[in-house]
């Protein structure tokens, strides 16, 4: 039995399935960890890693001085999120040998700017404590594996197309942004794929780009006025004014963004992720994370997106190794993370971001292709999750993958039935 048959199967219990899947198992995972460990795994393990430290860290920080909370306060949120998220990496990756990766939600930190000016932190944090309790029991009833299994491919392959285009044109924008720097790591990316088949492409556009921000002088330490600090218990408050305003859209965030992307993008590589556990475990996360004073630690859908993609490696199997490495270095951000933060920010915020693009170039590849194939049908409802998802589109505080889901099944349910059942004919015969 193959890696995915194993994640695929469900023990049968008094004739129903168990709610969380199986996986391959502890033992298993780590025995062979060791021989995955590449080059490759552990450049996109730690590409991974530095995306999810820089720029989201910034988010983060902006919320909390939106909010006036204190230097232990903050820190005491970023070791919460970034501990908490590495640990999620490190429960699911090697049981399920899958590349699973536990970060928190990035969009959930942008709403809480304006979040935190309405309502005192208290509440906040029992709000956050409260949308991981809704992930948790959406997890555990089984529901969101179903939604997803139920959704077409094509609606969802467009859906990450979509949201994770904008890692893409984002190359494009960094070189204009950093000419020099970006330019010389996007030459290294496409001369080492060409010509050093050894040698993971995306670890020489980090060097380079590094070598090269180094040598113009574009390295410097970011003013991040945060020491280092013991992290803190925050008493939460329940109010109903706090949980529909922050509980209820933090909590689909986490599943209509975050997860539903990182579910698609290992579909688009082949593997059967563990959905149900993914939603418990963000649920988990969720309560832990605002026990600590964060907003939420949960499955990453763009930092699983690099680690699943061919930069993590040939072979799909040992992917998760990526996963196990960023795992690793999210953790020990977050134990760090007053010290951490400065030395992160001093990279150029243009060659993390275009690192991160080229590192999922064949995810978009795959989505596309998937996507738009003719075999399947859905090609009207895929182009409307395509633009919705692009659009980033923000409604009733909710972001663009779920709008873009919804809107992509509507559209399709009405104009593409025709080619739906020529598609499925045409499969049949």
């Amino acid at each position: 039995m193959t890696t995915n048959d194993a994640n695929a199967t469900t023990h049968a219990r008094g004739g129903r399935s168990a709610i969380i899947e199986p996986g391959v198992g502890y033992l298993k995972g780590l025995r062979e960890l060791p021989r995955h460990l590449t080059l490759k795994s552990i450049s996109a393990g730690t590409v991974a890693a530095i995306f999810g430290c820089s720029g989201p860290a910034l988010i983060v920080i902006g919320a909390a001085e939106a909010g006036g909370l204190t230097g232990s306060q903050t820190v005491s949120w970023l070791f919460a999120i970034y501990f908490l998220g590495g640990l999620i990496s490190l429960v699911l990756a090697p049981f399920y040998m899958q590349p699973v990766v536990g970060a928190y939600s990035i969009p959930g930190a942008a709403i809480l700017v304006g979040a935190l000016t309405a309502f005192d932190f208290n509440q906040a944090v029992g709000a956050f404590i409260m949308a991981g309790v809704l992930v948790l029991l959406l997890g555990l009833s089984g529901v969101i594996g179903r939604v997803m299994r139920w959704l077409p491919m094509p609606i969802v392959m467009a859906m990450i197309a979509g949201a994770l285009i904008r890692f893409g044109t984002g190359v494009v924008t960094a070189v204009g942004a950093a000419p020099l720097i970006v330019g010389a790591a996007v030459i290294a990316f496409f001369v080492v794929m060409r010509f050093v088949k050894a040698f993971p492409p995306v670890l020489a556009a980090l060097i380079v780009g590094v070598a090269m921000a180094a040598v113009t002088g574009s390295i410097e330490t970011a003013s991040i006025d945060i020491a280092f600090a013991a992290p803190t218990f925050t008493v939460p408050t329940f109010t109903l004014d706090a949980f529909l305003a922050i509980s209820v859209p933090l909590a689909i965030l986490v599943i209509g963004a975050e997860n539903a992307q990182a579910t698609g993008v290992l579909m688009v590589e082949g593997y059967r992720p563990p959905i149900n556990a993914m939603t418990v475990i963000s649920g988990v996360g969720g309560i832990l994370a605002g026990l600590l004073g964060g907003h939420n630690a949960n499955i990453a859908g763009p930092m699983t997106a690099i680690c699943s993609s061919e930069q993590a490696g040939e072979d799909k199997g040992g992917r998760y190794a990526a996963a196990v490495v960023n795992g690793v270095l999210f953790a020990a951000f977050g134990i760090v993370a007053g010290y951490a933060v400065p030395i992160i920010l001093a990279l150029p915020r243009p060659l993390i971001g275009a690192v991160a693009g080229l590192a999922m170039i064949g995810v978009l590849l795959t989505a596309f292709q998937q996507a738009f194939s003719a075999e399947r049908g859905h090609q009207f409802g895929a182009f409307v999750a395509l633009i919705v998802a692009m659009s980033d589109m923000k409604l009733l505080s909710i972001s663009a993958p779920f709008w873009a889901l919804l809107l992509g099944v509507l559209a399709s349910w009405l104009a593409d039935r025709v080619e739906i059942r020529r598609a499925t004919t045409v499969a049949g015969t």
